[in-house]
């Protein structure tokens, strides 16, 4: 089953309109504010605000739904995605993992074994090795440590809707943790939710 408070908005991107609406149930069952779109192009625009996950059928009456999955790459949180298709082919596939889909769901499929891919794409942990490996070199360890503090704080602060409690739950710290962090990256609190003063990648506590 969806983990309640998993995720807050879903865009789903398919023209079929009885499996969108059969989603879109799905999700929305779950408390999760869902967005339709049949098209690439609305589904381009569907992106602000940024989706926590999105389930794309990878043909669509207009294009691919590549450059749609590649548009998500510039985001920030990126989101989750889910890949479904009854025509795929393996050049394809292998694409999609290149952007970063995490599940492929070929057609037909039942609805709960797309409860179960949604589900498995929440568990996974972000797969930064690479980003990683390529910022040696680029970005100091400190400056990584205070933008990975950064970005880890502010999506969890965002995710529990301002809470300083609900962030420290998400990240596995205690309120007071999560508050000092806060500090020490020059974080404004406004209307409940994380402003970060500055852009630039702060230095972390050594």
């Amino acid at each position: 089953m969806v983990k309640r408070g998993g995720i807050r908005r879903v865009l789903i991107v398919e023209d079929n309109v009885d499996l969108r609406r059969a989603i879109a149930r799905t999700l929305a069952a779950a408390d999760a504010v869902v967005v339709e779109v049949g098209t690439a192009a609305a589904a381009i625009e569907a992106l602000t605000p940024v989706p926590d996950l999105v389930i794309a059928d990878v043909s669509l009456p207009d294009g691919s739904a590549l450059p749609v999955l590649e548009a998500m790459r510039s985001l920030s949180p990126e989101p989750l995605k889910i890949a479904i298709s009854g025509t795929a082919s393996a050049e394809e596939a292998f694409q999609l993992a290149q952007l970063g889909v995490l599940e492929y769901l070929p057609k037909p499929f039942a609805l709960r074994e797309l409860r179960e891919a949604i589900d498995r794409v929440l568990r996974v942990p972000p797969a930064l090795d690479s980003q990683l490996k390529a910022s040696v070199g680029q970005v100091s360890l400190r400056e990584m440590r205070g933008h990975v503090r950064r970005v880890m704080v502010e999506h969890a602060l965002a995710l529990s809707s301002g809470s300083r409690t609900g962030a420290a739950r998400l990240l596995g710290l205690s309120r007071q943790a999560v508050q000092q962090i806060e500090r020490q990256l020059g974080f404004e609190r406004k209307r409940g939710r994380p402003h970060p003063v500055d852009s630039s990648l702060p230095p972390g506590p050594p």
